[in-house]
């Protein structure tokens, strides 16, 4: 494929971002696509709004897999682009659009060209909410073509275009989404003494959520609690009866995400007993650690590098992917793609360097024809 046909698929599909799944239109343009290939060694399904290609090998003993995710975020779109998103309040945000692009560009090159080992293209929905990686691995579609290996990319806006970077072992971490919501009794600002007050009890919650990391996380390894939004009360001078943190928990071992929570749910109930309120938390969508197969990193540099481009080792992020389940279950690895963007992952104006697409695709391609 011409680099221009790659930045014309990737245009079309940034205009139509769609959440988790409600990828119906982006799912339709991914089976068109795959209609006008050569069908000789394709095999298609369809699972909720993703779709799954297999290509058939010339001599295959085992099957590999390539996950791409393809849903967009709530972001009102302000790149300013030609072809901005056309969806008003979501945009692709996370460069998915990139990622389906780069899995076209594959599937094409091996439609017409299939390897010697079988091919399986999953085009995953619902990665940033609330999770597809894990119900698409129990599918029954999935289970029938079960691959011996899986990898994955995402764009890294501050790598520079024909950089890619991985490491052997953890690469994402553990995350959890934290709500919690408080209910106690309102009342005048004036007869405190009638009330519980929960911007109060949140208040000291917040504070006290602070301490789980600092003094029950070992120093040498890593964690984070962070509550980022605050809601109670709606009138100065009132006393809130109900309020509401949201927040977020991340870990790079699976078993300190297991202590976080037993920490919070610990806080809470002291929380009830103290300020006399009830309490009900909620941790809303988890993903697994993204943990690489440290044998395929090695074979895999050497492939980024007989390619022509530049290879470096990475260092775990706090960062969370859904794609961690599939790493649970299957031997594989995941990588950065370097897409050299003034703006990060998840901002209004990120704008990846569309160069980096004919990179992905020889990588890709490359890896699953050696691997």
């Amino acid at each position: 494929m011409k680099a221009e046909e790659l930045i014309g698929i990737r245009r079309e599909l940034h205009k139509i971002p769609e959440l988790g799944f409600k990828e119906t239109k982006t799912q339709q343009y991914i089976l068109d696509y795959i209609q006008q290939l050569p069908q000789d060694h394709l095999q298609i399904k369809t699972w909720e709004t993703g779709v799954l290609i297999k290509v058939l090998g010339t001599d295959a003993t085992k099957t590999i897999a390539y996950r791409a995710d393809i849903d967009g975020l709530p972001i009102q779109e302000d790149t300013g682009y030609a072809f901005q998103s056309t969806h008003e309040g979501n945009m692709h945000a996370c460069g998915h659009d990139m990622h389906m692009t780069i899995a076209l560009g594959a599937l094409t090159r091996l439609a017409r060209e299939p390897a010697e080992q079988n091919a399986l293209f999953l085009f995953q929905p619902a990665e940033e909410w609330p999770g597809g990686a894990l119900p698409m691995i129990e599918s029954e579609q999935l289970k029938e073509w079960w691959p011996d290996t899986v990898f994955a990319l995402h764009i890294a806006p501050e790598l520079p275009v024909g950089t890619i970077s991985s490491r052997k072992g953890l690469l994402f971490a553990n995350t959890s989404e934290l709500f919690i919501d408080f209910k106690g009794k309102g009342g005048h600002a004036a007869y405190p003494h009638f009330t519980r007050d929960m911007v109060l009890a949140a208040s000291q919650f917040t504070v006290q959520a602070q301490q789980i990391v600092a003094r029950n996380v070992d120093p040498l390894d890593s964690a984070v609690v962070t509550i980022g939004k605050i809601e109670g009360g709606f009138v100065q001078n009132v006393i809130a009866e109900n309020a509401r943190l949201e927040g977020t928990m991340r870990s790079f071992h699976a078993e300190t995400m297991d202590l976080l929570k037993e920490k919070i749910e610990a806080l809470a109930k002291g929380t009830e007993i103290s300020q006399e309120c009830s309490i009900k938390i909620d941790y809303g969508s988890n993903y697994y650690q993204v943990r690489n197969s440290e044998k395929f990193i090695e074979p895999f540099q050497k492939i980024v590098e007989d390619n022509g481009y530049h290879y470096r080792d990475s260092k775990p992020a706090m960062t969370g992917e859904d794609f961690g389940y599939m790493l649970r279950d299957i031997s594989g690895f995941m990588f950065w793609l370097g897409v050299d963007s003034p703006y990060g992952l998840h901002h209004s104006k990120l704008q990846p360097n569309e160069e980096a697409l004919e990179v992905g695709v020889n990588v890709v391609e490359a890896s699953l024809r050696r691997l």
